[in-house]
């Protein structure tokens, strides 16, 4: 942390001090009203001035210190969103109406206007583009400063406002409100004003609450136990104590660890919209992964052509040719590229009628001539053909087969009610996934990938890339059905999509990651958005998530087992005078009763301080089981936090000794 950040989390956490901050946190709201009271008793004379005084001075750093934590956790998102108030600032939009343009604010627009937006110009309002095609810097956004294509009609057909146009003309209807932009949430989300508290974190603030309550009983009854048997109680002697006991360490650190989670995820350029999707994607038994984009480069290009007998090959390659002009994909450009190589004409048809692809159909191609040229699945070529009268041939599937069983994909061609060949579309895997799935499976994780492949393309990809199951020849609605499926079995599940057809799934899912290129309904339905719109991204965010979960079950886990060592070092001073027995629980051979009390609560303040990097970087971890996660954790922060403190406590009490005679 620089010193840029350092001076406004220092002023923050005197800021925070103020009673309406301090109630949020009920561990600390204690700590705070007992340093109160300490400093009425030391007034009052109920105490030795400078004991009463030292106390009071340490139970006002401890509260500081957290207040400290959570301000250093907020102030490493302001730098991000000053940047990105900067990319929104005085933002002028040339809004369409009836065809003639209106220059206006961009704080005027609304929901259904339409904007047009050229070369060097900044987008005024988060949309869709509904006319063109743009290159585009999204770097105010992303950080990333390659441009990036956006273009109507397709999945990538969404931008956000503020980020600026680098090429062309388009024309894009504005998709949010004033106030709700993408860079508005954004912006809410870093700095910590929009947060919420996850549900972990509310059950975890119910039990310390609880405890804290106990505790603070336990403390106020102590005098009246103590009149029976003529032991009297300082008052601020039993102030310590309850810091003491009470579990003050997690609860300075608890908010700055919810922060730091989503801080994590925003640093692999991944938006959450709550604290919740970070945590639950920690929890996450299944993930549904796309085939393409995710497990391989998502670059398919064909690479052969596949005739049946008795079919001319170019009679093959001019079909797959003229079925493949209108396609934009990469596949279809490929297709038409791999033609012309292997020597056929490049003729635009006259009078055509291209069909396009979709997931229904799962095919495409062009009507020319009265002859219906198509290309896509066996089974739905096949289907087309017969609907034609026509039948497929006993060596189409032998031929689909042979394609399969090398992990490309097929695509057959036909012609009219004649079936021609297949085309032989190849991708690779992506370089370091089959350990990354690997990884997942340690954790518990449940990989399942999805494909519009066949059986034996995706059974062959399936186990190259190490994934646990496959859907074959998937349609959209079996993403939402195998979601629903595996929560019904009380399974969380994760997913990435970015087109609006995935929008009910992402919203289904417990995790829904949502690619920044996407379309707007994809990113409203998820519950993250990836700015690199990278789908493997979602093997990273559970890992993020497992992290968050690791940091605060450590964190917790230590605060509570350092408690023990206060124990030993408070209840002796409190009793040993008066009851002799007592001072058998001083094991750590404290110098007085003051010292003891001293030590054990700067070691209370100072252990909060110590664990900021800690809970701010998040506990390193190797992926593995449930049992096996936890048994570290109690080892090392289990019954290191009890016996650290031992040795600490008794190293200020010497320093007290030497210093101060105590």
């Amino acid at each position: 942390m620089d010193a840029m950040q350092l001076k406004p989390a220092v002023a923050d956490a005197f800021l925070k001090l103020a009673p309406q901050h301090a109630v949020r946190n009920p561990v600390m709201a204690v700590v705070w009203l007992g340093t109160v009271l300490t400093a009425v008793a030391t007034l009052a004379g109920w105490t030795g001035a400078g004991f009463g005084w030292a106390v009071t001075a340490i139970l006002f750093l401890t509260v500081l210190f957290a207040n400290f934590a959570e301000a250093v956790a907020e102030a490493r998102g302001r730098g991000q969103a000053a940047s990105l108030r900067r990319a929104r600032k005085d933002l002028v939009a040339r809004r369409l109406q009836d065809g003639h343009e209106t220059s206006v604010p961009a704080a005027e627009l609304r929901p259904g206007d339409l904007v047009v937006v050229e070369e060097g110009q900044l987008i005024p309002a988060d949309g869709e583009i509904t006319e063109g095609l743009a290159t585009i810097n999204e770097a105010a956004v992303t950080g990333e400063s390659a441009p990036v294509l956006r273009e109507s009609g397709t999945d990538r057909s969404g931008v956000i406002g503020g980020t600026k146009v680098l090429s062309d003309r388009i024309v894009v209807r504005v998709t949010a409100e004033p106030g709700a932009s993408f860079l508005d949430c954004m912006i809410a989300l870093v700095e910590g004003s929009n947060r919420q508290k996850t549900p972990n974190e509310i059950a975890l603030g119910i039990l310390l609450m609880v405890m804290t309550v106990t505790f603070l009983a336990v403390v106020v009854t102590l005098p009246f136990i103590g009149g029976f048997v003529g032991v009297q109680i300082n008052v601020v002697l039993l102030v310590a104590l309850l810091v003491c006991l009470i579990p003050t360490t997690i609860g300075g650190l608890l908010p700055a660890i919810g922060i730091a989670g989503m801080n994590r995820a925003l640093k692999a350029n991944v938006l959450a919209k709550s604290g919740k999707a970070v945590e639950v994607a920690g929890d996450v038994d299944v993930l549904l992964l796309d085939k393409t984009g995710t497990i391989t480069y998502g670059d398919r290009q064909a690479t052969a052509f596949h005739a049946l007998a008795g079919v001319d090959a170019s009679q093959l390659r001019q079909a797959a040719l003229l079925a493949s002009l209108a396609d934009p994909t990469p596949e279809g450009k490929s297709i038409v590229k791999l033609a012309r190589e292997k020597g056929e004409p490049l003729v635009d048809p006259a009078q055509a009628h291209f069909v396009p692809f979709t997931a229904q159909t799962r095919m495409s191609g062009v009507d020319v001539d009265e002859r219906q040229i198509r290309k896509g699945a066996i089974d739905a070529i096949v289907r087309h053909v017969q609907s034609l009268d026509g039948r497929a041939p006993v060596e189409l599937q032998a031929r689909v087969d042979e394609v399969a069983r090398k992990g490309a994909t097929p695509l057959v061609v036909s012609d009219g009610r004649h079936v021609l060949g297949v085309i032989e579309l190849s991708d690779v895997i992506k370089h370091g996934i089959k350990e990354r799935f690997a990884r997942l499976r340690e954790m518990g994780v449940k990989t399942i990938m999805i494909t519009g492949d066949n059986k034996l393309t995706a059974a062959h990809i399936a186990a190259e890339a190490g994934v646990d199951d496959y859907i074959a020849e998937a349609r959209p609605e079996d993403k939402l059905a195998r979601i629903r499926a595996e929560q019904a079995g009380g399974r969380l599940v994760a997913m990435v999509g970015d087109g609006t057809n995935d929008a009910p799934a992402l919203a289904q899912a417990d995790v829904g990651l949502a690619m920044n290129s996407g379309t707007q309904a994809a990113k409203e339905a998820g519950n993250m958005v990836d700015l690199d719109s990278d789908p493997a991204k979602l093997l990273a965010v559970v890992e993020i998530g497992k992290q968050q979960l690791i940091t605060r079950g450590a964190l917790t886990t230590f605060s509570l087992a350092n408690d023990v060592s206060k124990y030993f070092a408070i209840l002796p001073a409190l009793f040993a005078v008066a009851i002799p027995q007592m001072a058998v629980l001083n094991v750590m051979q404290l110098h007085s009763p003051q010292s003891a009390v001293l030590s054990a609560l700067m070691f209370n303040a100072i252990v909060i301080p110590a664990l900021i990097p800690l809970a701010l970087r998040g506990v390193r971890f190797k992926p593995a089981s449930a049992n096996a996660l936890l048994r570290n954790n109690m080892l090392v922060y289990g019954v290191g936090g009890v016996l650290l403190p031992f040795a600490a406590i008794k190293l200020i009490d010497l320093v007290l000794a030497a210093l101060f005679a105590l």
